[in-house]
């Protein structure tokens, strides 16, 4: 594969997405560390200052007596100035504080507030020593001046330690995560490239192909679809197979009568116009049977193609029935068939006429093709609430229940072995299927093996 091919790729676009995710939680890391834990941090210092301060109560002396306490439990340092400029100090010792260090700016601050007239003010300091911001909160009460200092900023040790490693950090997080990418991506597409070229080895026809399945639903969910596509793919090269074998039989069989019936008028009957007349009437039923077959092949090709515009209009669907009946007198008197008529008086209907009647023909065609030796068809219509029920129905073997699914198929024929009454091609009952799809009409068969078969429809009202 070039790498053209390779960028293109699922597993090269899997590896860029997990990397652009981890990148991104990298990332949304480095803002929370820098930006929202430093804002958290500080609105909590400001919080816990003011509650220091509103604790703070300079005429009661058991607040001196708590206050290193209270500065210590509390990370803060806290100074005391009465108006003779004497400090009490507590917990000025702590790391980061600025309160008794002769730190410039925030004498300036404490001697700014005292002269003042507020009665409370703060102020934002950085700290020369850490780095790190600070907060100077100052207030008024009896006669003092209460300063309580407190870091804005976290200043641990780990902290400082993990700021100064962030991007130690951020580096062997980056290379574990196109490790760890790499493998995912791997593990993902693997076996969608085996699904691959087991499906490129599929398409030229190698049906004894086996899919892989790795555990993963959706993956184990295509490799069971292209399965199926295997079994309809391997049936219908064996269907295709039998229909050229059924095709080729039977156009081979009424060409060779055709020829061979010419030839005996050219050399023998010509001379007895009676055996002439006769076999010219084989040359010509041969001939009719060739065109059956050529038609039903055309007839399939229009109507999945969707070449034939269909035309609906009303029409009395049993005065039709029983004009394609007339149609087989010749089958009663020749062969002894018998046709059952279970017909109301009238049945009007809105479909397209000609394709209905095709639909008809095709199954009484079927019918007579595989009824039982009693010779009788029977074709039934019966009125229901909203539609009319058209069967028609054989003695015959049946269908087994397994096949049942199948007999739809433009190449299917029931054990390929068929009466030659009426020459079929094992596209009646597919032309059949296109034309009620077409119409939205349902459709379907019943049968018991050894009783014969029940193919019906139903044209809506």
């Amino acid at each position: 594969m070039n790498i053209k091919n390779q960028i293109k790729g699922i597993e090269f676009k899997t590896l860029i997405f997990i990397l652009i995710f981890n990148i991104g939680i990298i990332l949304l890391l480095w803002f929370c560390e820098s930006i929202v834990f430093n804002l958290l941090y500080r609105n909590y210092q400001i919080n816990k200052l003011n509650e220091i301060v509103e604790k703070f109560d300079t005429s009661n002396r058991d607040t001196y007596i708590l206050a290193e306490q209270l500065a210590y439990d509390n990370e803060v340092c806290i100074s005391v100035i009465d108006d003779n400029y004497v400090s009490f100090n507590y917990n000025t010792l702590q790391k980061g504080c600025l309160l008794n260090k002769n730190n410039r700016i925030v004498n300036n601050k404490i001697t700014k507030f005292i002269n003042s007239s507020a009665r409370s003010d703060y102020y934002t300091i950085i700290n020369p020593h850490t780095n790190t911001k600070g907060i100077l909160y100052a207030v008024k009460t009896n006669n003092n001046n209460v300063f309580v200092y407190g870091n804005l900023e976290n200043v641990s040790s780990f902290i400082n330690v993990f700021r100064g490693q962030t991007i130690y950090f951020i580096l062997l997080i980056i290379m574990c995560s196109i490790v760890i990418s790499f493998f995912l991506a791997n593990k993902i597409t693997r076996p969608i490239r085996e699904i691959t070229e087991k499906a490129k080895r599929l398409g030229e026809g190698k049906y004894d192909t086996r899919f892989p399945k790795n555990g993963v639903l959706e993956i184990e969910e295509l490799s069971k679809t292209l399965e199926d596509v295997q079994k309809e793919l391997s049936k219908n090269d064996e269907l295709k197979r039998d229909l050229m074998a059924n095709v080729s039989h039977d156009l081979k069989t009424p060409l060779t009568m055709i020829k061979a019936y010419a030839e005996m008028i050219k050399d023998i009957s010509y001379k007895d116009p009676e055996k002439m007349n006769e076999h010219l009437d084989i040359i010509m039923e041969e001939s009719d049977r060739l065109n059956v077959l050529v038609n039903d092949i055309l007839e399939l090709s229009k109507v999945q193609n969707d070449a034939y515009m269909y035309n609906y209009e009303e029409y009395d669907l049993i005065k039709e029935i029983r004009n394609i009946i007339k149609k087989y007198s010749v089958m009663k008197e020749t062969e002894q068939y018998h046709f059952v008529l279970e017909l109301p008086k009238k049945a009007v209907i809105k479909a397209d006429k000609n394709k209905i009647n095709q639909v008809i023909y095709n199954l009484l065609n079927n019918a007579i093709n595989y009824t039982g030796e009693d010779k009788t068809v029977t074709i039934r219509v019966t009125k229901e609430d909203k539609s009319y029920l058209i069967e028609v129905i054989d003695t015959g073997k049946g269908i087994k229940k397994e096949e049942i699914p199948y007999i739809w198929d433009k190449y299917y024929k029931n054990e390929k072995h068929h009466k030659r009454n009426v020459v079929s091609t094992g596209l009646g009952l597919s032309i059949v299927k296109e034309i009620l799809s077409k119409h939205n009409f349902e459709y379907g068969v019943t049968s018991k093996i050894n009783k014969g078969s029940i193919f019906y429809f139903r044209i809506n009202l």
